[in-house]
């Protein structure tokens, strides 16, 4: 082989070396422009994070459905009462399981350690009912309830209402009407059982129609109309008025001054059974005019309403005559 053979293959060798080289660097380049992007994507700026605070507060919230895992039965039986549509409440403290027990990260990590979850039975009657009102004190009926009558005699949210096992579905009651306010008002039960009452044993009203158990600036919890009137005109009307010449009784001291509101042994639920002896409590006077009786009453057993049939008042008579 001659010497000029060698060197051209020499040259042949060193050009095909080449040429792979270049090959070989070019499809690198183009695999690392193919990866920048992506190392982009996978790594965007610390700008575009969430405060790391933020992230934080919200990781301990781990939602309703983790709850369900470990709780089945009660998650089932309180996904059909009102309080459900918490779940979709954008804030996870008020947000489902733990809008009243509180984030659940920690006892989940606990294992079910109840120590990291506000446990409702393991705190007093005024804990539990504070817990309540934080949803249910602002701008509603319970506003009033710190000043209740309940309230001060150590009766809280739990006595009377059942989120997980309520026996009544629309104000989650342990128990319905009336038998639940029976169980502490047992004079009232007993009124209602005398021959003439107001029908809520027969179920054609309820309690709470007339008073507000969580409280108002009335006594006995009584409520009262919008107007500021007595409740009683809600269904009695035709005594509400105003009339041109009052009864002062009635716009005074109420209803009450003359009847008894759960029930009586006595018609249209007075105190007394006698109208005269009703009337002689206050006009005992014996003189003429409508602050005392114009006739001798002891001959005369008719009742005054017989003549002064207007008693709640009168647009026409001073003396409430028809």
């Amino acid at each position: 082989m001659t010497a000029n053979s060698q060197v051209a293959r020499v040259l042949l060798f060193l050009a095909v070396g080449l040429l792979i080289v270049g090959i070989g660097r070019t499809s690198f380049g183009e695999a690392l422009q193919q990866a920048a992007p992506s190392a982009q994507t996978a790594n965007p700026q610390p700008a575009s994070l969430p405060p790391a605070n933020a992230t934080s507060a919200t990781s301990k919230y781990v939602g309703a459905d983790t709850c369900k895992t470990c709780h089945e039965e009660i998650y089932k039986s309180w996904e059909k009462t009102p309080h459900w549509k918490t779940t979709q409440n954008k804030e996870p403290s008020h947000q489902g399981c733990e809008g009243c027990h509180g984030p659940g990260a920690d006892h989940v990590a606990g294992g079910g350690d109840k120590t990291k979850i506000f446990v409702f039975e393991n705190h007093s009657r005024q804990q539990t009912s504070a817990r309540c009102l934080t949803c249910h004190g602002e701008g509603r009926e319970q506003s009033h309830f710190a000043e209740s009558a309940h309230a001060s005699s150590d009766v809280g949210c739990l006595d009377c209402h059942s989120p997980h096992h309520a026996k009544e579905s629309q104000h989650l009651l342990v128990q319905s009407q009336p038998q639940l306010c029976y169980g502490c008002h047992i004079s009232a039960k007993a009124d209602f059982a005398k021959p003439f009452h107001h029908r809520v044993n027969e179920g054609l009203i309820q309690c709470n129609d007339c008073h507000n158990p969580h409280g108002t600036g009335l006594i006995r919890q009584v409520r009262a109309l919008p107007s500021g009137d007595f409740v009683c005109y809600k269904c009695h009307v035709d005594k509400q008025g105003p009339f041109v010449y009052e009864h002062v009784p009635v716009k005074t001291e109420g209803c009450s001054s003359c009847h008894t509101p759960h029930g009586s042994t006595n018609p249209r639920l007075l105190k007394v059974s006698l109208v005269n002896m009703l009337c002689l409590q206050c006009h005992t006077f014996p003189t003429q005019g409508p602050i005392g009786p114009a006739h001798n009453q002891s001959a005369k057993y008719q009742a005054c309403t017989m003549c002064h049939s207007q008693i709640h008042g009168s647009n026409f008579s001073s003396v409430f005559f028809k």
